[in-house]
C-alpha cells in the first residue's frame, strides 16, 4: 500500500464538483459563483518611476467619498464600502455575482516616500496613488573609476 500526502485542496474540489453538479441538476446548467479571499478585494498595480511610485486600485461602481487612503510607515491601506444596490419588490433575482460591502486592502511599499507628496485621484472607476519617492529611494548611478 502506498502512501499519499493528505491534499485537503484536493478534498475541496471534489465537494465542489458535487456541489456544482448538484446546482447544474437543480437549476439547468448554471454553476455557483466561485467564493474566494482574493475575489473580496479590489485589484491593484504597483509600479514604480524614477521620481514616484504608483498605486492603481480598479474599484468599479464606486464614488470616490465612499474611499478613504492613509499612509502608516511603508504600509499603503486603502479602505471603502460598495453599497449594495436594492433590489425593486417586482423584480426576482435568479443570479447575484457583484460583491458590495467593506474591503480593507494593505500594501507594503518597497521604498521609502514622502507622506506629504501623496496625490489620490479617481476616475471611471479607478483610483490612482502617486507616492512621490524619497532622496534615499530614489536610484542613483555610481561611476566605476579604472584605477
Amino acid at each position: 500500500m502506498e502512501l499519499m500526502p493528505w491534499r485537503p485542496s484536493g478534498e475541496l474540489t471534489t465537494l465542489r464538483r458535487e456541489m456544482d453538479n448538484l446546482w447544474n441538476r437543480f437549476w439547468g446548467g448554471t454553476s455557483l459563483p466561485t467564493f474566494t479571499a482574493e475575489e473580496w478585494l479590489p485589484p491593484v498595480d504597483l509600479s514604480e518611476t524614477k521620481e514616484n511610485l504608483l498605486v492603481r486600485a480598479e474599484l468599479p461602481g464606486m464614488d470616490a467619498k465612499d474611499i478613504k487612503v492613509t499612509i502608516s510607515g511603508d504600509i499603503l491601506s486603502i479602505k471603502g464600502e460598495k453599497r449594495e444596490e436594492k433590489e425593486s419588490k417586482d423584480e426576482h433575482c435568479y443570479c447575484s455575482e457583484r460583491y458590495a460591502g467593506a474591503f480593507q486592502r494593505n500594501i507594503r511599499l518597497p521604498v521609502n516616500v514622502k507622506s506629504d507628496k501623496i496625490n489620490a485621484t479617481f476616475d471611471k472607476g479607478v483610483l490612482q496613488i502617486s507616492l512621490a519617492k524619497t532622496e534615499e529611494s530614489k536610484v542613483k548611478e555610481i561611476e566605476v573609476k579604472v584605477k
